[in-house]
């Protein structure tokens, strides 16, 4: 995290010895250590928050999409139901339909 080798410890307590002194330094140390803590565990929750953002926002997106894509279809499928209803309103009385049974063509025939 922050790049610091084993020389740069050695002097970084050496003058924490000399500053602080030998009573005082373990109780620094751990005071130091809880504060470092406390800071990796809120840039990780930070992190965590920024993570599961970004995937509801790509989980919206993906509904959006999704939304769009039903949208169409059914856009689709209205104008497909209106030319059928169209074909059927303009086609003639007499005309057999594929639904009519072989009787019943017989029959109009007949008339």
């Amino acid at each position: 995290m922050f790049d610091i080798g084993f020389a740069e410890l050695v002097l970084v307590g050496v003058v924490g010895l000399l500053v602080i002194g030998p009573e005082r330094l373990p109780e620094a140390i751990r005071t130091g250590s809880v504060w470092l803590n406390r800071i990796k565990r809120g840039f990780n929750d930070i992190k965590r928050e920024v993570q599961q953002e970004l995937h509801n926002d790509e989980v919206m997106q993906e509904l959006r999409k999704t939304g769009q894509q039903i949208q169409a279809q059914a856009e689709d499928l209205e104008h497909s139901l209106e030319a059928t209803r169209a074909n059927l309103a303009s086609a003639p009385a007499n005309e057999t339909h594929p639904e009519d049974s072989p009787a019943q063509t017989a029959d109009k025939h007949a008339e």
